[in-house]
């Protein structure tokens, strides 16, 4: 193996990607802080929340994560979405 070949494998191009969901309920606090902490979780880059359309947009590395990972965090920071849109 050459060490090019070497050297790419470990600097992989990211692969972002957005998912918004649709709120159930308008977000509290204490839940944006436990979403803030699930930030630090290894690919989820940010999230912006929409507040006029109760809609949170996550940004995250799809290389490292699925959907159903980012969704986990959602449930994890007790974030109830309705539907993705």
């Amino acid at each position: 193996m050459r060490d090019v070949d070497y050297l790419n494998c470990y600097n992989a191009p990211m692969t972002y990607v957005e998912v918004t969901y649709q709120l159930q309920a308008p977000l509290q606090e204490e839940q944006l802080r436990a979403l803030s902490q699930s930030a630090n979780l290894y690919g989820l880059r940010r999230f912006r929340v929409d507040r006029e359309r109760n809609q949170i947009s996550l940004e995250y590395d799809g290389s490292r994560l699925k959907e159903s990972e980012v969704a986990q965090a959602l449930r994890r920071a007790n974030i109830a979405v309705a539907a993705r849109v």
